[in-house]
């Protein structure tokens, strides 16, 4: 059975996506067969793959996820494009319990092909989301090292249940590490979760940028940069994790 990893922060511009598309890349080189999910109505894990998004959405339409899915350059990633029809998404977004309801319908059939299943969701309190957090088998929350950062991770406690946190990891992204505060920031992170956030953490690098404008993985665009090193570690610890449960 595979492994669900659901990749949210209520706060936008934190690197959501940026490690979707890397850890569902370094995962696929590390030989695991794995689904990325563009759950966000920007769609820019399918932007940031150079795909095309869908016009109809399994999980709103008469479409079966099977025929939605497409084959990426990288050996064993594959991609549910997201939605950019306004009529989807409003549909996906406006609270209703139906997408969510084929949502857990939709990843229990998903499972039994693919060894990891990873959902970029949008930033935003939906039923959708609070099915996605209940599902998965780790909840990534990346945060950016800036002074609001601890503000972020508060939030996702209003929709996180107290039993869920042993399945979350933190992730402090765009860390500058000459920065005083980016030290601070990490501290106090680190003194108030404790072992749920991950060793690694994301550099601030413009490699990052400069991939998605050429629609690939940064650990294709530039494998030896300091954040495809970082994305490259961060998945051996996701790994490592899941072998000591």
């Amino acid at each position: 059975m595979g492994q669900i990893i659901s990749i949210m922060n209520q706060k936008g511009g934190v690197g959501k996506t940026t490690t979707a598309i890397n850890v569902a890349a370094c995962l696929a080189r590390a030989g695991r067969k794995v689904l990325l999910m563009d759950l966000d109505p920007q769609c820019n894990a399918t932007s940031g793959l150079n795909q095309k998004s869908l016009s109809a959405h399994p999980l709103v339409a008469d479409v079966s996820w099977s025929s939605a899915v497409i084959s990426t350059k990288i050996p064993n990633f594959f991609l549910l494009p997201g939605c950019r029809s306004y009529r989807q998404v409003l549909k996906l977004h406006d609270g209703s319990t139906i997408p969510s309801e084929k949502l857990q319908e939709m990843l229990t059939g998903v499972l039994n092909s693919f060894d990891y299943v990873l959902l970029d969701l949008p930033p935003a309190v939906s039923p959708l989301s609070e099915t996605a957090v209940m599902m998965a088998s780790l909840v990534l929350i990346p945060i950016q090292c800036e002074f609001y950062a601890m503000d972020g991770v508060v939030k996702m406690t209003s929709m996180i249940p107290a039993d869920k946190w042993f399945s979350c990891g933190i992730l402090m992204t765009m860390a500058d590490v000459t920065l005083e505060l980016t030290k601070e920031v990490e501290s106090e992170i680190r003194e108030h979760f404790g072992d749920i956030v991950y060793q690694t953490f994301i550099p601030r690098d413009v490699s990052i940028a400069e991939a998605a404008g050429y629609g690939v993985p940064v650990i294709e665009y530039a494998p030896r940069s300091r954040s495809a090193r970082a994305y490259i570690e961060l998945t051996m610890e996701i790994l490592e994790n899941e072998q000591e449960e």
